[in-house]
Order: C-alpha cells, then sequence, then structure tokens
C-alpha cells in the first residue's frame, strides 16, 4: 500500500498562556511563564503551592450553560480548542465522506475532577443525588465522542491514553491511520484538567512537585542544576490532519507536514524514565526510521523536559545515544519552564509549538535555565528565543510507566 502525504491544516490551544495558539505562542517567544499560585483550592496542606492553571475560563463562549454543566472541563476545553483548529482549517464533514473522519483525542486520566465530584456527592448526599451525566463526564474518550458528535464524524472515535505521552502517541496513530489509508482526515490531539486537590496531592506525596514557592515563576527549571521538580498545568491542544491531496482537493493550507513517529515503553519502572533513557532512544530512533532522515536533518527538539532530577539527565543522555555528535549541533528547548507540565495534553501542545517554529523560523527558549546540570550539555536555548531556520522539528513526550512517544514535523515542500 502507498503511504500518504499526511499534513496539518488547523490548531487550536487552551492553556495557562491564552485561549488561543497566537496568544499562546506570542508569550512562549516572549519568555512569558502561565505559572503562578494555586487558585482552584487552598493548598496550605500542601508543600507545593503553584500551577499553570487556565485563567479566566467561561465555557459558555463555546457551548450552552447547560452542556457545560454536564461535561467535565476537561472536555470543555478539547471543544474550545477543537473550534480553533477546526475555523483555521475550514473542515466541513459531508456525509460521503463522514465514516472517513476519524477523532483520536487522548486524555491520561479523563474526567477525574467529575469523578472527585461525584464521589463527594456520593458520600455526603447519597446516591439518590448522582447525576445522571456522571459517567459520560468521566469517560477518557468522552472528548473524542462529543466532538464527534459536533462535526458529524463517523469514523473512529477513541481516546488514546499513555500517561504523558498521551498527546503525542494521539497525533501519532492519527498519523499512522490516514498514511495507511484507514482515514483521510483526523481531529487529534490531547486535553487534561488535572489540577484538583487529589492529583495534586498525590503529586506533592511523591515528591515530584517544585517547592520553589516564593517566586513560581522561576520555576519549573529543565536542564539547571538546581531543578527540583515538574509544575503541574492544564489545557487542551487539537489539531486537524488529513492527507495533502484531501487538503489541496478542498483548497486549504497545508501549515507543516507529519512524517514520522516512534512508540516506545522503558519496560524499566512505573515512574523513573531508564537512567539512560532507553525506551525515549528507541521512539527518537524509530521516528526518524519511519520518517526516512538521519539526525543531522533535525533542526529543533521540543524536549519533554519537565525539570526533574531523573527526566532530564535521561533524555540527554538519549539524544546523544541517538544523535551522536549531532547532539551538540542541534537546539533544544523545554516549553514546560513555561507552561508547566499539562499531562495528556502536553505532546499534543508541543506538536503545535513545533508547527509554529517551523512556520516562523523560531524556537522559543527554555527560561528558568540559569546553570546548567554539567550531565546536562546540550544546547537547550536558555533564555530568549532564537531566530534560526527550522525545517525539521522533533518533539519527544516520555510518561509514567515509561511511556514515550516522538513525532517529527517538516516544512511543507515539493507537489
Amino acid at each position: 500500500m502507498t503511504k500518504r502525504r499526511v499534513v496539518i491544516t488547523g490548531m487550536g490551544i487552551i492553556s495557562a498562556l491564552g485561549h488561543n495558539v497566537k496568544t499562546t505562542w506570542a508569550a512562549l517567544v516572549a519568555g512569558r511563564t502561565g505559572i503562578d499560585r494555586v487558585t482552584a483550592f487552598d493548598t496550605t496542606e500542601y508543600q507545593a503551592k503553584m500551577a499553570a492553571e487556565v485563567k479566566d475560563w467561561e465555557p459558555s463562549r463555546y457551548m450552552s450553560p447547560k452542556e457545560a454543566r454536564r461535561i467535565d472541563r476537561s472536555q470543555q476545553f478539547a471543544i474550545a480548542a477543537a473550534e480553533e483548529a477546526l475555523a483555521q482549517s475550514g473542515l466541513e464533514v459531508q456525509e460521503d465522506e463522514a465514516t472517513r473522519v476519524g477523532v483520536i483525542i487522548g486524555s491520561a486520566v479523563g474526567g477525574v475532577i467529575s469523578f472527585q465530584n461525584t464521589v463527594d456527592t456520593l458520600r455526603s448526599k447519597g446516591p439518590r443525588r448522582l447525576s445522571p451525566f456522571g459517567i459520560p463526564s468521566l469517560m477518557p474518550n468522552a472528548a473524542a465522542n462529543l466532538i464527534a458528535i459536533k462535526i458529524g464524524a463517523r469514523g473512529p472515535a477513541f481516546s488514546v491514553t499513555a500517561a504523558c505521552a498521551t498527546g503525542t502517541d494521539s497525533i501519532g496513530q492519527a498519523f499512522r491511520m490516514i498514511r495507511d489509508g484507514y482515514i483521510d482526515v483526523a481531529i487529534t490531539g490531547g486535553t487534561e484538567a488535572t489540577v484538583f486537590e487529589a492529583a495534586f496531592g498525590s503529586f506533592d506525596r511523591m515528591g515530584a512537585l517544585s517547592r520553589i514557592n516564593d517566586v513560581p515563576a522561576r520555576t519549573p527549571r529543565p536542564f539547571d542544576k538546581d531543578r527540583d521538580g515538574f509544575v503541574m498545568g492544564e489545557g487542551a491542544a487539537i489539531l486537524v490532519l488529513e492527507t495533502l491531496e484531501h487538503a489541496r482537493a478542498r483548497g486549504a493550507e497545508p501549515l507543516a507536514e507529519v512524517i514520522g513517529y516512534g512508540s516506545s515503553v522503558d519496560a524499566y519502572h512505573m515512574t523513573a524514565p531508564h537512567p539512560e533513557g532507553r525506551g525515549v532512544a528507541t521512539a527518537m530512533g524509530a521516528a526518524l526510521k519511519d520518517a526516512g532522515l538521519n539526525p543531522s536533518d533535525v533542526d529543533y527538539i521540543n524536549a519533554h523536559g519537565t525539570g526533574t532530577q531523573l527526566n532530564d539527565i535521561a533524555e540527554t543522555h538519549a539524544i546523544k545515544a541517538v544523535f551522536g555528535n549531532e547532539a551538540y549541533r542541534v537546539v533544544i528547548s523545554s516549553t514546560k519552564s513555561m507552561l508547566a507540565h499539562s499531562m495528556g495534553a502536553t505532546g499534543a501542545m508541543e506538536a503545535i509549538f513545533c508547527v509554529m517554529a517551523i512556520r516562523e523560523n523560531i524556537i522559543p527558549p527554555t527560561i528558568n535555565l540559569d546553570e546548567p546540570d554539567p550531565e546536562c550539555d546540550l544546547d537547550y536555548n536558555p533564555g530568549q528565543a532564537r531566530r534560526m531556520q527550522v525545517s525539521v522539528a522533533m518533539s519527544n513526550s516520555l510518561g509514567f510507566g515509561g511511556q514515550n512517544a516522538t513525532i517529527l514535523l517538516r516544512e511543507i515542500t515539493g507537489n
């Protein structure tokens, strides 16, 4: 079977830095942070105090108040981001092609806020006060289903769940299904709303969250010798993928091309990456092979770069293992230094940032990187955005359970 070219024609974001791609990207390029003290709940009993919350959120801008009350915050984010992506793409699903349009939107944990509220209601008021919408609002696949209903897509619709590699794996699976001829179009990405007490408290007890609380803008600190953990975030990122032929036939502008995808698992530990980055090295190598590229072809890597002690070293080792001497040439950055870690949504957000880097030939910075860890000795683009030619970009995602995913994106070339 001939492999078809797959392009991105629409993108949408809800993030702590803005409710659209333009605003979020401008803030990243300027080196602004979306991290601040948590407002959703009282953090007195927690050692960590900050997160990257979506600010000024009004779901009624994107849906009726009735619908907003019935669905989880994470699903609200996905619907809003999909609206922006579909508007940019200009995609309208026609009845005769509806079964060739898929919706693949991942979430690491689904509607956990709704789940917590359901449990609270059960315990405090009893089963007769439970909402009949409790189950749909907590299902991880609900975001994909809701968007499929809105646009009339009747192809495959499901949620990928791969911890913090979810967003990247979702795009990768959509890419493969289109490339290999199973569908022609996919609405794909990730969504997450995990800044709530149970999740925040669990990560806090684990010691995974940064405790640099006095000045939230100074953390996380990816690849820095004084990094002390990651910061939780939330939001959604949705992309429209389709064959190049399909996009051109309807007059849509291709923004970038998806050219490679790799996925792996460390088979090492539930919460710690393999010390040498064995799994993510496998994913990067598989993506390069899938794209038919060499390390010398890659201009930019959007690193997973969480700011935890183990992750940053492991990812650095993996880049060196795959890229060899090219590891010291390629420019790397961690946008989590400004947007924190939005779990299942992060990989999709970072794919969009790679597209923007390609289109604008500018690489966002890694902020808070003042003194690199001696074991993290690559070019992480500290401090300020860098203007340079970006033809090919790579995005890495790592997650609990040893999940790893990598995608490769390229500027539009040829016919």
